[in-house]
């Protein structure tokens, strides 16, 4: 509820002096909602889902119904009707119910059966090919891992789309401090220009210290348009990743600003934690999951190096309340015997050989992917540690180059320092003070990578 109010806070805001905060929070949980890669990441579920639903279709019962009749020259050679239903299950049993009805002239003996039909109960099994594993078992087990592999699908797309988020808006924050401080510095020399004109009017300066001070004014001027081009800039790219309920584009309206950068930021981890969660990375995740649907279908074509073997029993019974308890090979029944196998089988070895080649591939990628991924966490580390230590050092530089200004203003205010060595201290100072809003948001953008690297992103909670 908080997300919606605020969003509607900062599209119907107007263009006033007025000034709403966009937290980092709240713009990320307005990705999280309603940006259309977020979406898209949803809608991998929904593949794993339907193909779950499709490979669980084959285990579906048939009903099936088959009419054949013939008449001719006022004759009825046959009328053949049979209809049935067909069950397969996990265990690779079809059970089967078929119903017969069949009559005329010219029938074939075989086919003849009681005048009210003749009813057939039975099973199909096999126990050769097929017995531990088929296409149907297989197909339905890989669709199940496919399921779990879009978990993980849609958890790196978020993870990448968050850390994109997460750097566009800390780079936007760090401009407008750097717009902020170089508006403080062209107010300050456009105040020294007008004390320095007032006083060259009454004889207190030479008239070149008017020109000096008037040079400063236009190079900050320049240097406010400059970052104000900056801060527009990296407004539009805020905007591409805020969209509204409706999935239409929203921007940004005058008066949302973003957090200071440099107020704190709770950086919670643990380096040998991040370690750990890098072996369950979700592309190492996906990697697994082909590596599984691979061994799939080296289990099913391993199976295929057997014989067909298949056993077909039906009990006959004219009425459902027939059906035998025991001695199912004393009447009343049909069953059959399949067998075949190629003599070579070099079709099914080699199907085998090359599933067996492409889960070993998969694996020396996986080992080699793994190594990218440790080593880059590292990498994410070390630069989030050093940033650390650069905005420590910046700080203190800042708070010297701060000092210094204090003092030589100071001794500009009892004429013992001139304005040229004023304002090479204020210059001085803006631009540390721009570098470290910079290094500010690196180290919070330095930190987004670092959980990024370690296959972690954006937690809400």
């Amino acid at each position: 509820m908080r997300l919606i109010l605020s969003i509607i806070t900062f599209l119907l805001i107007s263009n006033s002096q007025a000034q709403e905060l966009l937290t980092y929070e709240d713009y990320m949980l307005w990705v999280r909602d309603f940006h259309p890669v977020a979406k898209q990441a949803d809608i991998t579920l929904r593949f794993g889902e339907q193909e779950l639903r499709a490979s669980r279709g084959a285990f579906d019962p048939v009903v099936f119904m088959d009419v054949n009749a013939k008449r001719y020259n006022s004759t009825n050679y046959y009328d053949r009707r049979e209809a049935g239903i067909k069950v397969p299950t996990w265990g690779g049993v079809e059970l089967k119910g078929v119903g017969e009805q069949n009559r005329g002239v010219f029938l074939n003996p075989e086919e003849t059966v009681p005048e009210s039909g003749l009813l057939a109960l039975g099973a199909s099994v096999n126990i050769g090919q097929g017995l531990f594993i088929d296409r149907r078992r297989a197909a339905l087990r890989q669709a199940q891992i496919y399921k779990d592999a879009t978990q993980a699908e849609r958890e790196l797309i978020l993870n990448d789309l968050y850390l994109d988020a997460t750097e566009t808006y800390w780079l936007w924050a760090a401009d407008y401090n750097n717009l902020n401080v170089v508006q403080e510095g062209l107010r300050l020399a456009e105040m020294r220009f007008d004390m320095i004109k007032e006083s060259y009017i009454q004889g207190d300066f030479p008239a070149i210290d008017t020109v000096e001070a008037y040079t400063q004014v236009m190079d900050r001027l320049y240097r406010f348009q400059q970052a104000e081009i900056n801060f527009f800039q990296s407004t539009q790219m805020l905007n591409t990743f805020l969209w509204d309920g409706n999935e239409e584009p929203a921007e940004l309206l005058g008066g949302v600003i973003p957090e200071n950068v440099l107020e704190g930021f709770v950086f919670d981890y643990n380096k040998e934690s991040l370690r750990e969660y890098v072996a369950s990375h979700p592309e190492l995740q996906l990697t697994d999951f082909d590596i599984a649907t691979l061994e799939v279908e080296r289990r099913f074509r391993a199976e295929m190096l057997k014989p067909v073997l298949r056993v077909d029993y039906n009990f006959l019974t004219t009425t459902i309340n027939e059906i035998p308890t025991n001695n199912f090979f004393v009447n009343d029944y049909k069953w059959g015997l399949t067998f075949s196998t190629p003599l070579f089988l070099r079709r099914e070895r080699g199907n085998l050989g090359f599933t067996k080649a492409r889960i070993d591939f998969k694996n020396y990628q996986r080992d080699l992917k793994f190594l990218q991924l440790r080593n880059k966490l590292e990498t994410e580390i070390f630069n989030f540690e050093t940033v650390e230590q650069q905005l420590v050092t910046f700080t203190n530089n800042v708070t010297g180059l701060q000092r210094l200004l204090d003092g030589e203003m100071k001794r500009f205010e009892i004429g013992e320092s001139s304005l040229f060595l004023v304002n090479a201290r204020e210059v001085s100072l803006f631009q540390a003070q721009q570098t470290l809003n910079e290094l500010a948001a690196k180290r919070k953008t330095a930190y987004a990578k670092m959980l990024n690297a370690a296959g972690l992103g954006f937690d809400p909670e």
